[in-house]
């Protein structure tokens, strides 16, 4: 069993003679990099064991071990009872053979994304990376291969900012049905095994006070690990998912930013921490919207995850996928919103992405190699954007569709202008930016700039325009399937 003593000794000395300590008071004075508020738009990863059954979602770890479901039944009636092969016998078969970082990274960095956040460890408590914590990790099992240190030498060659994912703290409860019948789980557990400790779930996953509540000795080994990712592999950005806002967790929570923020400092480089809820003090971390959006904009930098499919984070044979202009449509919405979109792909077992992955990031890619400018280093316009369709707030919302129409306007500033994207093309090619027009600003502080041009990003031809009261009237024969910008010059 590892012996955690002196690495906790250490984080407390860097807690004590860095910048930041393990206060809110202190870590309000966190801001956000401006290289992360550049970026717009970043690439998750949801890549682990659970890409071999590839069946439902990437909670198969959990779901398999629950009765009467359907992932327990298909468990049984595919590998047979849990006593004879439970989730970690899947651990062999997950080779990665066909892994290749550097296809990975081209592809990315072809999608225009910016920064890419692998899942460094999710529910199940196996460490897709070296570690020196436990033994549970594709370094030493499945692939035997350091895949987040091979995919940030990969991502660095091609430009592109790394980050890690941690979902460990959710581990406490995620294997716990497995005790609940005749199963590969059982006591006695100890830390350093795979399952442990394999707690009872809440039956609120949103209860702050939840018990049984996790142990000092689980938190310390969350801290630990969580560290060691900061030290050996120094991410840009950390991504925690929901569990963290736990009440047992505050203290930790600050420790873990502070040390995280301090090793920063000592690196000159500045990084990011995504939280959900209000698990940290906000202020101190950017907030993130798990598949969801903000009907407005924000008056502070926020990000939204979400994916490629519907259905499922991880890789699964029947996953749903969604269209790439809907998904064009909402970083421009994001993105006018103050925040930014990270993408998930969830690569197959063999380390391959499928090709519906491809097509959509391919496809985001060639829209933002032409559009790119109205996003990446773009700030917020007096107004966010106009028209008819409602955005539904909050979590996991993406899968109501939106039906934008070409009233539907977004806006941002950049460059020197201000662009207006079109969520839809408009059949006639007619539009009317209502924001735009020539209104009387004597008193409320309605737009009063002179426009001097208006261009169709993507278009050679010479766009038709002119302003009156009600708005500012463009005539293009530009025709798309993905937003349209106008890219408008102010004298």
């Amino acid at each position: 069993m590892y012996d955690m003593t002196e690495d906790l000794k250490r984080i407390e000395n860097v807690i004590a003679q860095g910048p930041y300590k393990d206060t809110w008071e202190s870590l309000s004075e966190y801001t956000v990099p401006k290289w992360y508020m550049n970026a717009k738009f970043g690439i998750f990863i949801h890549w682990g064991i659970y890409s071999v059954p590839a069946y439902g979602n990437e909670w198969y770890s959990r779901n398999m071990y629950i009765k009467e479901g359907e992932d327990f039944a298909h468990h049984v009636k595919t590998y047979g009872a849990h006593k004879d092969f439970g989730y970690k016998d899947f651990i062999p078969m997950f080779k990665a053979e066909k892994f290749d970082p550097e296809s990975w990274a081209e592809l990315f960095k072809e999608s225009g994304a910016k920064y890419v956040v692998p899942v460094a460890e999710h529910h199940d408590g196996f460490q897709m990376y070296k570690s020196k914590i436990s033994h549970w990790n594709a370094f030493e099992m499945g692939p035997c291969r350091d895949v987040l240190g091979e995919l940030e030498k990969a991502f660095k060659e091609k430009g592109l900012q790394t980050g890690a994912s941690s979902h460990r703290f959710e581990h406490w409860f995620f294997m716990g049905h497995g005790k609940e019948f005749d199963s590969d789980i059982k006591e006695p557990l100890k830390r350093g095994d795979f399952y442990w400790p394999a707690m009872p779930e809440p039956e609120n996953h949103h209860d702050l006070f939840s018990e049984p509540a996790p142990t000092e000795e689980y938190i310390n080994d969350w801290l630990i690990r969580t560290c060691e990712l900061i030290d050996e592999y120094k991410p840009k950005v950390i991504y925690f998912d929901w569990w963290i806002q736990h009440s047992v967790l505050k203290p930790y929570l600050k420790k873990l930013a502070a040390y995280y923020y301090n090793r920063a400092y000592e690196w000159g480089e500045e990084v990011v921490i995504n939280y959900k809820h209000d698990a940290f003090l906000f202020g101190t971390a950017v907030p993130d919207v798990e598949r969801g959006q903000f009907g407005d904009v924000q008056p502070y930098y926020w990000q939204t995850d979400t994916a490629t499919a519907l259905n499922s984070w991880g890789y699964t044979e029947n996953n749903s996928y969604k269209n790439p202009a809907d998904i064009v449509c909402d970083l421009v919405d994001i993105v006018s919103k103050n925040g930014n979109m990270l993408l998930n792909v969830g690569p197959k077992a063999d380390g391959t992405i499928c090709e519906e992955d491809k097509y959509i990031l391919k496809s985001i890619g060639k829209w933002l190699s032409v559009n790119g400018e109205a996003i990446y280093n773009s700030k917020v316009f007096r107004k966010y954007g106009e028209g008819p369709t409602k955005i539904t707030e909050g979590q996991f919302s993406d899968g109501i569709k939106k039906n934008f129409t070409s009233e539907d306007i977004r806006f941002t500033a950049a460059n020197g202008y201000i662009y207006a994207a079109a969520l839809k093309s408009s059949d006639d090619g007619n539009y009317l930016i209502k924001t735009l027009g020539e209104k009387d600003a004597s008193k409320v502080a309605n737009f009063s700039g002179i426009i001097e041009d208006v261009q169709v990003l993507g278009s050679d031809e010479k766009t038709q325009w002119h302003r009156e009261e009600e708005g500012l009237y463009i005539n293009s024969s530009f025709k798309s399937d993905y937003p349209v910008v106008f890219k408008i010059k102010l004298k």
